[in-house]
Formats: structure tokens, C-alpha cells, sequence
């Protein structure tokens, strides 16, 4: 099994990307779209969410309720990603260890997680009944 993705520039820096039936515009400035560290971000924490949510489920921590991720990225000084940093916070009450454990479950089960080089991987806080 592959993925393939189709990404078209006819100028400038701007990409379109045809993914399966639907379309993904990234701008590498930012001006147009979201930027490419914005994007991939956002597929980091868009795979973590299910990640948790089955983490949860498999360390009997059960449902999670709604789920918010805020996603950090630092920039080192040629403006490449060095950090990445999720404040996690769910419905669901979590003590410190059931935290720990859907934590470390979520990153076994995350294909973003798993593809991007470990000094990268998210330091994780969980904020849990936060609403």
C-alpha cells in the first residue's frame, strides 16, 4: 500500500495538493495559505488526536470527550522546526499516571509521531477536565 499526493506550483511559492478527491493549498510564505511547518503541525496534532483517543480506550482510561491540542513549533535561527511542544486538554478528568500512560500509547500509535526525526517528536502536557 502507498499515498500518493499530487503537488502542483505554476508560480511563486504556493503548492496545490491533490489528495485523493480533496484539495490542500500550502504557501511556503504564508501570505496565501498556511505555511509548510504550519501544515505539517497540523497533521501532527490532526493524527495525534485519534492516537489518544485509542490510547485512551487501550489503557482503560475510556472516552476523552472533546479533545483541543495547542501546537508549539520552535524555530532554530535558519527558521527550521526544532521543538515541537502539544498542550493537550480533554474533557475527561486524568490523573497523572493515566495521563502517562494514554501519552505514551498515542506515541506508539501516531504515524506523524513516528516519521519525524525524535529530537522533533511533541513534548506532551495533558490538561485533563479542562471543560
Amino acid at each position: 500500500m502507498t499515498k500518493e499526493v499530487t503537488t502542483t506550483s505554476e508560480a511563486g511559492f504556493q503548492a496545490d495538493n491533490r489528495i485523493r478527491d480533496f484539495d490542500h493549498t500550502i504557501d511556503a510564505t504564508g501570505e496565501e495559505a498556511p505555511d509548510t511547518l504550519e501544515a505539517l503541525l497540523a497533521a501532527y496534532a490532526s493524527c495525534y488526536v485519534p492516537a489518544l483517543r485509542v490510547g485512551a480506550e487501550q489503557r482503560d482510561v475510556g472516552d476523552l470527550g472533546k479533545v483541543e491540542i495547542d501546537v508549539e513549533g520552535g524555530l532554530d535561527d535558519d527558521d527550521k522546526l526544532d521543538s515541537v511542544t502539544f498542550v493537550v486538554r480533554t474533557e475527561a478528568e486524568l490523573d497523572d499516571e493515566q495521563a502517562e500512560a494514554v501519552v505514551e500509547r498515542a506515541n506508539e500509535l501516531c504515524k506523524v509521531h513516528d516519521a519525524l526525526k525524535e529530537s522533533l517528536a511533541a513534548e506532551v502536557e495533558v490538561q485533563g477536565g479542562a471543560f
